[in-house]
Formats: structure tokens, sequence, C-alpha cells
């Protein structure tokens, strides 16, 4: 069983807390973001998908799939706010089967730098004393994206570790994952393998060529994930879960009749070394920042 932490007077990482992070690989910290924290970010996602104009871009974004991985807009957004769709929100005529604001899979991967109401809640004390408390020594904002796990077509995401694509020397990759509105079983909620981060290290790699959008996947070791000991994580609003790049999650395809939105942070120490080969690169003149700006 997967500890949960109550959170609403969170004032930083704990022994107990650290011990269940090193342990498990995750920390489920219950009422981290207040309801209206969570409230005021989906509506600020909301404005900006109604200025966001479909026909300019047609990205789909799929772990199954995995068609992005050659795909210009995709590679390009590590400084930007971009659109991705989900695999089936297009028909057999490429048209959009429901409005933009329930056909887009996730808007990513930097609206911590590019947006004022996104800057503001990425950058909040919580995260940062949950950062440093779990090892960061002057952690920096590597990457943002809001999920929204669309009704009946949300797609799957399948086990994987966030380290395969963000990768740093030594690993330090961390990962806020906060539910912006209730995640359960039956809506897609992610699942984590307890103590999976101890078990054969980083399994793969996903490496981009030093010009253009050419990219590839290295097998680093080909044992499987041990699916048979994942366990839910359910996430009531306004619960984040805190977890290591080693991490091995996943996440089923949302079937039901309720999204399942979401916000995720990605953190790296300055200190650790973030190869030139990553698929995230910034420009020279845009570089990564940390919690004071």
């Amino acid at each position: 069983m997967i500890p949960r932490f109550d959170a609403r007077a969170f004032s930083g990482i704990t022994a107990a807390m650290r011990d269940a992070f090193d342990r498990d690989g995750v920390l489920v910290l219950d009422g981290l973001i207040r309801p209206e924290e969570c409230d005021r970010l989906k509506a600020r996602m909301m404005e900006l998908v109604d200025c966001f104009d479909p026909a300019a871009h047609r990205s789909v974004f799929s772990s199954t799939s995995r068609q992005h991985d050659q795909d210009a807009y995709f590679l390009e957004s590590g400084h930007e706010t971009r659109f991705f769709f989900e695999e089936e929100a297009f028909d057999a005529d490429d048209k959009l089967t429901a409005p933009k604001h329930l056909a887009l899979n996730k808007v990513g991967h930097a609206m911590h730098d590019t947006d004022p109401v996104f800057s503001a809640f990425a950058r909040q004390d919580a995260f940062r004393l949950a950062a440093t408390g779990l090892g960061h020594q002057d952690p920096l904002l590597l990457q943002s994206m809001y999920i929204f796990k669309q009704p009946r077509i949300g797609g799957e995401v399948v086990c994987h570790q966030d380290g395969t694509y963000l990768r740093t020397e030594p690993e330090s990759c961390l990962g806020f994952w906060v539910a912006v509105e209730d995640a359960t079983v039956e809506n897609g909620c992610l699942w984590g393998i307890p103590g999976g981060h101890k078990t054969g290290g980083l399994r793969s790699a996903f490496y981009r060529a030093e010009t253009g959008v050419h990219t590839w996947h290295e097998t680093l070791d080909d044992t499987p994930f041990d699916e048979d000991l994942k366990a839910p994580l359910e996430a009531p609003k306004g619960t984040v879960l805190v977890f290591g790049g080693l991490f091995p999650h996943l996440s089923s395809a949302n079937r039901s009749d309720r999204s399942r939105h979401a916000y995720t942070l990605h953190t790296i120490d300055r200190s650790a070394h973030y190869p030139a080969d990553n698929w995230l690169r910034r420009p020279d003149h845009l570089p990564l920042k940390g919690f004071d700006i």
C-alpha cells in the first residue's frame, strides 16, 4: 500500500515523506493544491485553447503509435506553448469528431515560462520545498504539460520512465503530477510500480539528432516492467504525485464520460549534465530558469 500524506498545511518534506519516496519511488501529497488554484489553472488553459486555431496545426500525441516522434511542431516545443490532439480525435476523413476543447491530448512544454498564470503556479513555494527536500540543490524547471485525458477518447499511456525522455547525468529528473480534476480508476488515473525505480535502472533512452527532427529510441535494459505489481494512484482534485525519473508509471485509456485534467512539471538539478541529444531543447537565448525569475 502506497502511503498518502495530508499536505494541506505543507511546510516541507518530512522524514516519513522522504522514506516513502525512497522506498516506493513516488510521494502522494493530498490537498497540496487548493481547489481554487486548480480551477484558476483550468480556466487559464481554456482561455489558451480558445485562442488556438486547430486548422493551423494538427499534431497528434500518442504513446502507442509514437507518430509525434518525427514531428517538428512537437520536437521544437521546448520553449513554446503548443497543442496536441488525441489520436481518436479525427475521423476517417481527418475531421475533428469533437470541439477542440474535447479533442486535445495535451498542451506543452513551456507554459511555466511563456504564461504568467502557469509561471506563478509552477513556481509556488510548495514545489520548491518539495524539490529541495527530495534532493535538488538548485532545481531548474525543464518541462510542463497540461493533460486533458478526454472523456471516451483519452489515450492510453504505456508504462515508461520519465528519465527516458528527460535524461541527466547523474539522473535528477523529478516530476510533479497535479490532479486538476479528480483522477480515478474509471477515468484513467496514473498507476505506478512501487519500488520499480530500484529494479533494472533506466530501461530505454530517447535521442534526437543534432540537426533536423530525426529521433530514435535505444533499449538499455530489456527487462520488462513488472506490471503485475502496479498500484492505482487515484488522486482527488488538488493531490500532487511526486516521482523520480526512474519510477515506472502508466495510465489506461479514458472510456468514461468524465475528463481527467492534470498538470505536470518536471525539474532537474542544475549540477547535473543535460545531454545535448535530449529531444527537448531550448535556444541559447532562452535558458532554463529556476523557481526564482
